[in-house]
């Protein structure tokens, strides 16, 4: 994708739903911190059923501490893995209450040093709880960057800092999501949305899908 399509490639996407948010719900960013970090290998929607059950019970590095392994488990064991991220998130509930006063830091540094958390639950972290202007490259995104030539790269981190460097600065902070939700929804893996997809006119994916109704 030429630098001259990039612009009108997320302006369309801003001009269609212009605040853009993630679909895991929380509250603040300790339960956006615990709600990314139980979201590898498991649907959003499947974590939110399982954070409704638990935040309402502890939402704070020192209650989820109180529950100790078992008691954690017990609310979130229809999540994928839940043993290791349960392992995971007790012990970074035990790193932010001795080293960081039982707040979220606000550094790529701090939260990558936290049990489970890697570069892209920090970038979200950052981005959606604080506000900076940072890529969070998951499957959606590694797919849609390669697929319509906006970022090609063979790796999820080649991806990101090709996207750092391409997206205009004024679409930066929501540039995730909007990417994340059309490749969820519309550049779906398998069979591309393309008849229905905003942004076609700019993506260098050949051949378009045609839509189910043509027949083809």
């Amino acid at each position: 994708m030429k630098l001259a399509e990039i612009q009108p490639f997320f302006a369309t996407l801003q001009a269609a739903n212009p605040h853009p948010e993630t679909e895991l719900v929380y509250s603040t960013p300790f339960e956006l911190l615990t709600a990314v970090l139980l979201s590898a290998q498991a649907t959003d929607v499947g974590v939110n059923k399982a954070t409704a059950r638990l935040f309402p019970v502890a939402n704070t590095p020192k209650a989820i501490l109180d529950l100790g392994l078992d008691g954690l488990c017990e609310y979130i064991r229809t999540i994928g893995l839940y043993k290791s991220k349960a392992k995971h998130l007790l012990e970074t509930c035990r790193m932010l209450i001795e080293q960081h006063g039982g707040e979220v830091p606000r550094s790529r540094e701090a939260l990558e040093a936290l049990p489970g958390v890697g570069r892209k639950t920090a970038n979200v972290v950052l981005n959606v709880a604080f506000g900076e202007p940072t890529m969070a490259v998951d499957t959606h995104i590694f797919r849609v960057g390669n697929r319509t030539g906006l970022a090609i790269g063979k790796t999820p981190l080649e991806v990101e800092l090709k996207l750092l460097k391409r997206v205009p600065a004024e679409f930066m902070v929501h540039a995730h999501h909007w990417l994340i939700l059309h490749g969820r929804y519309v550049c779906q893996a398998r069979k591309p949305r393309c008849w229905e997809c905003s942004v076609a006119t700019w993506c260098h994916h050949k051949p378009k899908t045609p839509s189910p109704a043509s027949g083809q």
